[in-house]
C-alpha cells in the first residue's frame, strides 16, 4: 500500500482526528514562513526579523516594528489551499475535532474550520493597548506610521511575539483535543518551535501521522511519515 493510500485508510478508521499545523500549511498559499531558504529570517532587513518581531522591539521601536509587520506579515489577498480546504470538510463530515495551529494568517476559518486553536494569535485581531477598542487587519494593513485608536493608544496585533507568552484557555483547549484524538496529523511543521511544538506530547492515540518536506523529531514515533507538501497530500484524499 503507498503512503497516500495509508493516509486514507487512517482518516477513514479514525473517529476523532486533531490536526496540528506550521508555516507549512499556509507557505502554499503564498505566505512566507520564517525558516526556510526564502524565510522572513534569510531576508536583509535594518534589523534582524527575530528581534523586529520581539515585544521589547515593539515596545521601544514600534515605527521601525509596524514598518515591518505591514510589509511581511500582513497578506490579506493570501486564500486557503488543498490542505485549509480538506480539514474543514473534515471538520463538518464529523471526522476531525479540533485544528491547533502555529500561523497567524485566519485561513483556516477562511476555509470554513469552527474549532482552530490560534496558538500563536491571529493577524485578524487587534487591539487598542489603552482601551481595548477592536480593529480589523484591514485598519492595520491601510494605516501608516504607528496605527493610533481614537483614544490616542497604540493598536497591537494579537499575535504572539517573542518574549510573550501564550494565551492560557488557547493552551488548554490545544492540549485537551490533542490528549482525547485517536489520530493526530501534523502536517507543515518542523516541530522545533517551542512552546508549541511541545504539545504533540500529550496525544495517546493509536495513530501519529507526520507530513512535511523535511524530518521532524516526531518521525521516530510516527505510525507514518510523508515527505511531501502538506497541500499536494491532501489534495489526493477524498472524506
Amino acid at each position: 500500500m503507498d503512503k497516500i493510500a495509508l493516509l486514507q485508510d487512517i482518516i477513514d478508521r479514525s473517529k476523532n482526528i486533531v490536526f496540528f499545523g506550521g508555516a507549512g500549511v499556509s507557505t502554499e498559499s503564498g505566505i512566507p514562513d520564517f525558516r526556510s531558504q526564502d524565510g522572513l529570517y534569510n531576508q536583509k532587513y535594518k534589523f534582524p526579523p527575530e528581534r523586529i518581531i520581539s515585544h521589547t522591539f515593539f515596545m521601544q521601536r514600534p515605527q521601525d516594528f509596524f514598518d515591518f509587520y505591514r510589509d511581511r506579515m500582513l497578506c490579506p489577498e493570501a486564500k486557503p489551499n488543498a490542505a485549509h480546504i480538506f480539514l474543514a470538510e473534515l471538520e463538518r463530515a464529523g471526522k476531525l475535532s479540533a485544528v491547533a495551529t502555529q500561523n497567524i494568517d485566519g485561513l483556516h476559518q477562511l476555509a470554513g474550520s469552527k474549532r482552530v486553536f490560534e496558538l500563536h494569535g491571529s493577524v485578524h485581531r487587534n487591539y487598542c493597548m489603552r482601551c481595548h477598542k477592536f480593529y480589523p487587519m484591514d485598519y492595520i494593513k491601510n494605516s501608516s506610521g504607528i496605527p493610533r485608536c481614537d483614544c490616542g493608544g497604540i493598536i497591537k496585533p494579537d499575535v504572539v511575539l517573542y518574549e510573550e507568552g501564550l494565551d492560557g484557555d488557547t493552551i488548554a483547549g490545544a492540549v485537551e483535543a490533542i490528549s482525547q484524538a485517536d489520530c493526530l496529523i501534523i502536517g507543515g511543521t518542523s516541530l522545533v518551535v517551542y512552546p508549541a511544538a511541545g504539545f504533540i506530547s500529550y496525544f495517546r492515540g493509536k495513530d501519529l501521522v507526520v507530513i512535511n518536506k523535511t524530518p521532524t523529531p516526531a518521525d521516530g514515533k510516527a505510525t507514518l511519515v510523508i515527505n511531501d507538501g502538506i497541500a499536494e497530500v491532501f489534495s489526493k484524499l477524498r472524506i
